[in-house]
C-alpha cells in the first residue's frame, strides 16, 4: 500500500502507487482527515509503547556501563570493528529512539490498519526501525573506516600535541556551519509529520516495513550525520557529549519550535569548534589526550 491523493471516504478505493492495491475507507479517512488538519492519533498501544521504553532504558544504561572511564578525549581509539559496531548500536540506539518514538506511533497505527493482529503490527514496527539502524550502522561503519584511514597513514597530524585541536575545532565548526544550511531544514521537516512521509513512500508488508526503515534512515543521516560527527571530535566516549548531542538532536525535532533551534545550535557549535582549535583547555568536561595518558601510562 502506499498513499496517493487526498480522497472523501465514500469515494472510490484509490489505487496504490507503489502495490497496486487499493486503499480502505479507512486509509481514505486517515487522507481527508489528514488535508483538513483534524487528524490525531490515537496512543500507542502499551505493549510497542513499553517495549519502546524498555528498550531506551537499558540501551541508556548499558550506554553508561560501556563508556564509564573509557573517554580518551578526542582521538579515543575505537577499538575492533565487532566492538565498534556493537557499541555504536547501543549508542545510537540510546541516542536516536527518543527522538523515533513518534515515527514509531504512527507507523504502528497505520500498520495496524493493514496488518491486523497486533502480532504483525509489532513485527512490522520492529523491523521498521531496523531498518532504520541498519542505515545508522553503515553510516558507523563508514567513519570507523576514515578514522582507520586516517590512524594508518595520518597519525603524526591527527596527534593532539600536532594539529589535534585545529583539526577536531574545525570538525565541530563543519557540523556547526552544516546547521545553518537549507538541506539541514529540509532533514528537519521531514520530522514535521510523519504522516507525510508515509503517505507518499508506504510499502505494504514486513518487506516494506524494513525498505521504509532504511528510507527514513537515509533522510536522518542527512538531517543529522554532521551532529554525529561532533563525537569523534570530542571523544567518542565521552558520556557527557553523549547526552548533551542526545538531547539537542531530540530537542530540534520537536515540532513546533524545535526546528527553530537548529540555527542557534548552529552558531554555538562553530563557536564551540573555533575555541577548541585556539584553546582547548577552557573548554568543560573535554578530556585532553595528552593528560589521558598520564593518568593511564
Amino acid at each position: 500500500m502506499a498513499f496517493g491523493k487526498t480522497s472523501s471516504v465514500g469515494a472510490p478505493a484509490t489505487i496504490s502507487p507503489l502495490s497496486g492495491a487499493a486503499l480502505t475507507k479507512r486509509e481514505q479517512q486517515l487522507l481527508s482527515q489528514h488535508a483538513s488538519g483534524s487528524l490525531s492519533f490515537p496512543a500507542a498501544s502499551p505493549a510497542i509503547l513499553t517495549g519502546l521504553v524498555a528498550v531506551i532504558m537499558v540501551t541508556w544504561i548499558a550506554t553508561a556501563r560501556l563508556m564509564g572511564g573509557m573517554d580518551a578525549g578526542p582521538g579515543t581509539p575505537l577499538g575492533g570493528v565487532g566492538w565498534f559496531v556493537g557499541s555504536w548500536v547501543i549508542r545510537m540506539a540510546a541516542m536516536r529512539l527518543p527522538a523515533e518514538r513518534r515515527f514509531a506511533r504512527v507507523f504502528a497505527q497505520l500498520s495496524r490498519e493493514t496488518a491486523g493482529p497486533l502480532s504483525s503490527t509489532s513485527r512490522q514496527t520492529g523491523l521498521f526501525l531496523g531498518g532504520y539502524v541498519v542505515i545508522w550502522t553503515g553510516y558507523g561503519l563508514v567513519a570507523y573506516g576514515v578514522d582507520w584511514a586516517l590512524r594508518r597513514y595520518a597519525s603524526h597530524v591527527l596527534a593532539w600535541e600536532a594539529y589535534g585541536p585545529v583539526l577536531a575545532g574545525a570538525v565541530i565548526a563543519a557540523a556547526g556551519a552544516y546547521q545553518l544550511l537549507p538541506l539541514k531544514q529540509a532533514g528537519l521537516r521531514h520530522w514535521v509529520s510523519p504522516l507525510r512521509f508515509f503517505m507518499h513512500r508506504w510499502q505494504a508488508g514486513l518487506g516494506g516495513a524494513r525498505r521504509m526503515g532504511m528510507e527514513h534512515g537515509l533522510r536522518c543521516v542527512g538531517c543529522c550525520g554532521g551532529l554525529r560527527l561532533i563525537l569523534f571530535a570530542l571523544g567518542l566516549m565521552s558520556l557527557w557529549w553523549l547526552s548533551l548531542r542526545a538531547l539537542g538532536m531530540v530537542a530540534e525535532k520537536v515540532p513546533p519550535w524545535g526546528p527553530h533551534l537548529a540555527r542557534p545550535l548552529g552558531v554555538g557549535l562553530f563557536v564551540l569548534g573555533l575555541g577548541v582549535a585556539v584553546e582547548p583547555s577552557p573548554v568543560p568536561f573535554l578530556t585532553a589526550p595528552a593528560a589521558q595518558l598520564r593518568h593511564h601510562p
